[in-house]
């Protein structure tokens, strides 16, 4: 049987189970393809599925990342339209592509929903399998870096600002945490709909940086947040929130929020049991919206936009796949700003 490289890990745990050594080289199956990673990135989901999520079992060993970007290296069967060779994307969501929402297009609320490193082997290797269906071409401008780091969190901003949330050009957003892949492609792309976009953080250096991509206001993250925000916008709030932080910020969103407003969340870094006020949701009329991954029409949008506007997810550093153990603790530190990268050494 071929083999490859692979960062993995056999038991639930802390960064110390994670192992860099031969795994079984994946064949394609019906309607998949495998590609030949060049390099794959980091989520906060891989450190939720290297410690273990309640209900969800994972089969091990297991090799996380959802993320990457290579050359399709071999062709399942009834797979058209895709070449040995082809540079490639995926979008790194998982369908049954037969029931009700996927028929109806919508395959992030698919009943078998799964994600590429979470209910499948990922792209912490040398190559991986996906359904031929997730395949993009690969941004000409994009480096194999920039490339490997865009899906997921772009994927993600794009469905909540655009889809869920429909930001549109003149109203403004509030992003929380800046410094982590999706609130900075969220950064990006509010930008590019023509939004007035406030950011926060706990790092000062993270909030300049943020300004020189483009924030319009950079506020210290904390109990004042809402207070700062009703300054700048002349006690009016902000018409998106954007909370992907959890429990550290949930109150201060629904403080933040204009009436009217919207409030879109795709995660808990912090806990997902947050102080709640309801009387702040029904009296100023929030609408609290809920999104996970996207359609592949959202993926089909993002990847155009991208290509059209030449958007650039930002890249905190890259080191090989043999040192991937360096880059989980990286980010489990908070000490990152945009996407940690892996090179899978193609």
């Amino acid at each position: 049987m071929a083999t490859m490289k692979a960062l993995y890990f056999e038991e639930h745990g802390l960064t110390d189970q994670l192992r860099l050594g031969d795994r079984p080289r994946p064949e394609p199956g019906a309607g998949e393809v495998r590609v030949r990673l060049r390099a794959a990135a980091l989520n906060h989901l891989d450190l939720f599925v290297l410690g273990g999520l309640p209900g969800i079992p994972v089969a091990l060993p297991h090799i996380g990342g959802a993320d990457g970007a290579g050359e399709v290296e071999a062709l399942g069967s009834g797979v058209d339209g895709v070449a040995v060779g082809d540079e490639v994307i995926f979008d790194p969501g998982l369908s049954c592509g037969a029931c009700e929402s996927c028929l109806k297009g919508e395959q992030s609320l698919c009943v078998r929903y799964g994600i590429l490193g979470e209910h499948a082997d990922g792209t912490f290797a040398e190559a991986v399998v996906v359904p031929a269906v997730s395949l993009a071409k690969r941004p000409e401008h994009l480096s194999w870096e920039e490339s490997a780091a865009l899906p997921l969190t772009f994927l993600t901003a794009w469905r909540m600002l655009i889809n869920r949330g429909a930001l549109s050009a003149g109203e403004s957003v509030l992003i929380h945490g800046i410094g982590g892949g999706v609130s900075l492609a969220c950064l990006q792309l509010a930008k590019m709909a023509g939004a007035h976009v406030i950011v926060t953080s706990r790092s000062s250096d993270k909030l300049a940086r943020a300004l020189e991509l483009g924030a319009d206001e950079a506020i210290p993250a904390g109990d004042e947040v809402a207070r700062e925000v009703r300054k700048l916008t002349g006690k009016r709030g902000v018409d998106v929130v954007v909370d992907s932080v959890g429990r550290a910020t949930w109150m201060q969103s629904l403080k933040s929020a204009a009436k009217g407003g919207r409030i879109v969340t795709c995660g808990a870094t912090t806990g997902p049991d947050p102080a709640e006020e309801v009387r702040l949701i029904f009296w100023n009329q929030l609408s609290i919206i809920g999104s996970t991954m996207g359609s592949r029409e959202d993926w089909r949008r993002m990847v155009a936009a991208v290509s059209r506007d030449r958007l650039r997810p930002v890249v905190d550093s890259v080191m090989p796949l043999s040192e991937g153990r360096k880059g989980y603790e990286r980010m489990e530190e908070a000490r990152q700003f945009g996407k940690i990268v892996l090179d899978c050494g193609a």
